[in-house]
This record gives structure tokens, C-alpha cells and sequence, in this order.
């Protein structure tokens, strides 16, 4: 039912249960990227779809004040043990994406949504959740692109990573339409996972990728233009 690891990110302890985003080379991209970002016991930070939540302790102990949102009870369930594992303390929301915070503004955003194409129409179901998105994979980074100003303070940045097979351009058109300016700022390549080389047939088939079998993650800078 659960495993305990200690390597996702150095120095935090970890408990993910079944069916629960276990923190990968994505989540150390974000990671990284937010670490370069000024937290201070002054900044409000909200994680959207928080999963095992490891990225809202690792805020806190940096100083921040954070607020984790996930439509997942097993995942905020995960995320409080989390935080008192490593003895800190965070607001945890459940709700779908910023709706679970109506009328708050925040001075850093971070958001490692689903973000992998998916075949077939119907919404994901079980572990997938944690993945899936759409036969495009923007299922969740189109509401996130769109909202992100909303809950944004004047000077505040979000920080979104995912796949280029879900389009890093697309990202950044549809943030700058909302009137936000973005650019990548963390990029890594790395070989298909076990999900992606399950369909990697139909990812041909849909031009997503062109006959390789590596994806570049890219992690999204936006902050208001």
C-alpha cells in the first residue's frame, strides 16, 4: 500500500501511497527552479495539485507560508503526513485547482499538473489521475494558464512544469494571452517512462512525437507583463 522514500528530494522525508504522484525528475526540476525564487516568512505560496505534497514541505521549510490544494483526499491525507514528518506545518485545501481558494492571491504559484496524452475521451481514472490528461495533455495546464492571473498578486510568479509533448510553445502563448510573461527557465531530457513507451504507437500516430522515445521536461517561469 505505501512506500517511504528519502531520495526524491535530499533531506525530506517522503510517504506516498498507492494511487498518489510519487515525486520524479519532474518534481526536482520544480523543485529547483523554486528554490531560486526569494521565500521568505513573508511569502504566500500556494501548490496546485500538491500529490505526495513534497514540494509544499520543502517551501515551508525554505520559510513560506503554504497553502496545498489537491481534488485527491488520499493525496492531501499524504501531504499532512508529509508535513509532519518533516516537522512543518502547512493550510491543506481540498478542491479542484485554484477553485479550492476563491479569492486569495499568492506571491508564488507552483503547479506539477497531469500532463502526459492519453488516448480515449473518457476523464482518467484511478492511479491515471495522477498522469493523464486529455489527448493533448492539457487537460489541467489550459485551466492553470488561464486562471494563473487570478490568483497572482501584482509581483507574483508561477511555476509550472511538464512535458514537451504537451507543447512548451503552446504554454507560453496561451500564459502571454492571459496576460502574463513566461519563458523556460529549467529544461531536462530523458528517456520514455513505462506510460509513455506503453504508447508510444499512438503517440506516433497522433504526431506527438516524431519517432524518438525521449521527452524534454520543461519547467515555465510567468509572471504578470
Amino acid at each position: 500500500m505505501t512506500t517511504e522514500a528519502l531520495t526524491a528530494v535530499p533531506g525530506l522525508r517522503c510517504w506516498v501511497p498507492r494511487g498518489v504522484y510519487a515525486p520524479q525528475t519532474d518534481s526536482r526540476l520544480l523543485r529547483r527552479a523554486m528554490r531560486r525564487e526569494r521565500i521568505t516568512a513573508e511569502t504566500d505560496v500556494l501548490d496546485l495539485g500538491t500529490g505526495s505534497g513534497l514540494l509544499a514541505v520543502e517551501a515551508a521549510r525554505l520559510g513560506g507560508r503554504v497553502t496545498a490544494v489537491d481534488i485527491s483526499w488520499r493525496a492531501l491525507a499524504a501531504t499532512r503526513l508529509n508535513a509532519l514528518l518533516n516537522g512543518q506545518t502547512l493550510r491543506l485545501r481540498h478542491g479542484d485547482l485554484a477553485t479550492a481558494v476563491p479569492g486569495r492571491r499568492f506571491d508564488l504559484v507552483i503547479t506539477n499538473p497531469p500532463y502526459v496524452p492519453a488516448p480515449g475521451t473518457t476523464p482518467p481514472r484511478g492511479a491515471a489521475r495522477a498522469w493523464d490528461a486529455g489527448r493533448r495533455g492539457r487537460l489541467l495546464i489550459d485551466r492553470i494558464c488561464d486562471t494563473a492571473p487570478t490568483v497572482l498578486r501584482p509581483t507574483g510568479t508561477l511555476l509550472i512544469v511538464h512535458s514537451h509533448l504537451c507543447g512548451t510553445d503552446t504554454t507560453l502563448t496561451r500564459l502571454e494571452k492571459a496576460g502574463l510573461r513566461a519563458e523556460v527557465v529549467d529544461r531536462a531530457l530523458l528517456p520514455f517512462g513505462r506510460v509513455l513507451r506503453s504508447r508510444l504507437a499512438w503517440l506516433r500516430e497522433e504526431g506527438l512525437t516524431a519517432g524518438g522515445t525521449t521527452e524534454e521536461l520543461v519547467v515555465i517561469r510567468a509572471e504578470h507583463a
